[in-house]
């Protein structure tokens, strides 16, 4: 059987390849730095208006950062080749208002985004997320207050998708961290630390799961130097061991 191709079939075709290539209706060229090679690379939308911005910013001839518009050249997107090995490894996102509210890396430089920080409506970092292990999930997440001082931090230990460590800081320092030891989702070991952030003061036990510390380890100089019990768990120490 002979295919035939009437007018009108043409027609549709050539209409319909022209919706799908026709993405931009001018891209302007620049040289920014007047060395005689384009280095910026402008555009346009059907309506005159900017689409996409590349930048040559290195002067190498390759593309390493590309802003995304939509609009009145409303600023919606950036992205970043930062190692420049020619694949974009640093995204950051702006709201409707032109302030960004999240930032995305891959730190590793290998195209899997490993860390994300979100910012409030106060353009202010209100928390930073990071897949410390690769498999897309982001096990760790530090918060920030609204100095952008870190004040707390939450981590999946086991990748279990619950959170089973809490640490909070004080100006900027450890001051305690709690633990999720038997998997329940609820904190039973408590460790707080003095003002260096560093030395630990005390640790205290629920051992039997109630939500209660029912032990409590003392130290003093960063040495143990106490330990206490509540035996029969009603809330009153009934041991204890002087070290």
């Amino acid at each position: 059987m002979s295919a035939k191709l009437n007018f009108g079939s043409l027609l549709f075709l050539s209409v319909g390849l022209a919706l799908v290539v026709q993405c931009f209706a001018a891209v302007n060229e620049m040289d920014s730095n007047f060395d005689g090679k384009v280095d910026q690379w402008q555009y346009l939308s059907a309506e005159g208006k900017v689409v996409k911005i590349e930048h040559d910013g290195n002067f190498d001839g390759k593309v390493d950062q590309v802003e995304y518009f939509e609009g009145d050249k409303k600023l919606i997107r950036v992205e970043f080749d930062k190692n420049n090995d020619g694949s974009m490894d640093h995204f950051q996102y702006y709201n409707s208002n032109g302030n960004i509210n999240r930032i995305e890396k891959s730190t590793k430089m290998d195209g899997t985004i490993d860390s994300r920080e979100v910012f409030g409506t106060d353009k202010k970092l209100d928390r930073v997320e990071f897949d410390d292990n690769g498999d897309g999930k982001f096990e760790s997440i530090q918060f920030y207050n609204d100095q952008e001082k870190l004040i707390r931090l939450e981590i999946d230990q086991n990748g279990d998708g619950g959170v089973d460590r809490w640490s909070y800081f004080k100006n900027n320092r450890l001051n305690g961290t709690a633990f999720d030891t038997s998997g329940n989702g609820r904190p039973d070991q408590w460790q707080f630390y003095e003002a260096d952030g560093e030395t630990l003061k005390k640790v205290e036990y629920d051992t039997n799961s109630d939500g209660k510390a029912d032990k409590w380890e003392r130290f003093s100089g960063g040495k143990l130097s106490k330990i206490e019990v509540d035996r029969n768990f009603d809330g009153k120490v009934d041991l204890t061991q002087n070290k």
